[in-house]
């Protein structure tokens, strides 16, 4: 019996692992799909560490992927700091215009944090909230912005900021809403899709170095070790492998079927949850 109860955990830490890699990258809310997956299912989440794991894992897939633009940044950063390289200018302004956006969401996240997991993170918000998501991947669908990475303004950052700020709501794309905030403001979608994903690099460390404190005083670290490693590595792999598949559907145009997708899961959710 004990057997077949470790192997039981096994199997729902790797399929909820593979859940949280594969739909972080894309635009359907991640955290809103592992609710409802808890919900409809009626999984428990032993300890207190899991999300933090999954999404660091989904943060070193997104570092691989954009390895070559964090190198590039970095280099002229360092660049125009020290020598004014006008080359390098584009760069430099890119990094501080996502350490602008990150802000947004660090301090909604700091002062609300606790209201939105007690009164925003319920099946029956985010059935409301995914309709919001595809409702915002419907509006944008036809955009074809003309702003490069080097055309960005203070504004436009500030912009794509506060919407990554309302995605902290389960059901609300993080992805999803940056980047619609990021085309709207007429960036072109590859430009949108770096911007966005960049952006998920200081929030997604930030809140796995603050949360280091949590998994070294969960109680359930140790017997739960085997489990979170194969949810860390399902998670990884999904992620890269989703980011990848979503940039191809990003270059053909194709956010529609992600909206009629949000769109179906938000109403059966309303009608039946």
């Amino acid at each position: 019996m004990e057997t077949v109860n470790e192997l039981y955990l096994l199997i729902k830490y790797l399929f909820l692992g593979f859940l949280q890699g594969f739909t972080e990258p894309i635009p359907i809310s991640s955290s809103g799909h592992l609710v409802l997956v808890r919900e409809l299912m009626n999984i428990e989440i032993e300890g207190l560490s899991f999300e933090i794991l999954v999404n660091f894992a989904s943060l070193i897939a997104v570092l691989v992927i954009y390895r070559n633009d964090i190198i590039r940044l970095a280099q002229n950063f360092f660049r125009y700091l020290s020598k004014k390289d006008p080359g390098a200018r584009g760069d430099y302004q890119f990094i501080w215009y996502l350490v602008v956006a990150t802000i947004p969401a660090g301090v909604i996240g700091v002062l609300f944090e606790e209201f939105i997991e007690s009164k925003l993170s319920k099946v029956s918000v985010i059935g409301y909230t995914l309709l919001i998501t595809g409702l915002a991947l419907w509006i944008i669908r036809n955009l074809r912005g003309r702003k490069n990475d080097g055309d960005l303004t203070l504004k436009d950052a500030l912009i794509v900021g506060f919407a990554q700020a309302v995605a902290l709501i389960p059901g609300i794309s993080r992805s999803g809403a940056t980047i619609v905030a990021a085309m709207l403001v007429g960036m072109k979608s590859e430009t949108a899709l770096r911007f966005s994903f960049l952006l998920y690099i200081p929030v997604s460390l930030g809140v796995t170095i603050l949360s280091v404190g949590e998994i070294l005083g969960d109680p359930n670290i140790s017997a739960l070790a085997i489990p979170y490693v194969m949810a860390f590595a399902a998670a990884l792999i999904a992620s890269y492998y989703s980011l990848r598949w979503f940039m191809g559907i990003m270059a053909r145009g194709n956010l529609k079927y992600f909206a009629f997708y949000c769109f179906i899961v938000g109403i059966l959710v309303i009608l039946f949850i």
